[in-house]
């Protein structure tokens, strides 16, 4: 599998393939500030559920988050229902 982020201005998303696969599955997030991001949206393909692919984008957020010092807004229900699972993660998620 293979993850990558495209950033805008206002909007960031991560796009993550797979080896064999058409389609992609992505994490969009919007920019609130320079230190917060809002993860709004997660969409997983159907051929590609159930194979850890949504939690992979998900922890490169969080990976990502820490790297720059950011914090996560999990507006997204899939990423929150990821962070209540992780609650380690708390050092870069808000709660909502």
């Amino acid at each position: 599998m293979k993850i990558t982020r495209h950033d805008e201005a206002s909007r960031g998303r991560y796009e993550a393939r797979v080896d064999g696969h058409d389609e992609a599955a992505e994490l969009t997030f919007s920019k609130l500030n320079e230190t917060t991001i809002i993860a709004d949206h997660t969409g997983v393909p159907e051929s590609l559920r159930g194979q850890g692919v949504g939690q992979a984008l998900v922890e490169r957020l969080v990976a990502d988050a820490r790297e720059t010092g950011v914090k996560i807004v999990p507006l997204c229900p899939f990423v929150r229902a990821q962070y209540s699972r992780h609650p380690a993660w708390s050092d870069v998620m808000q709660a909502v």
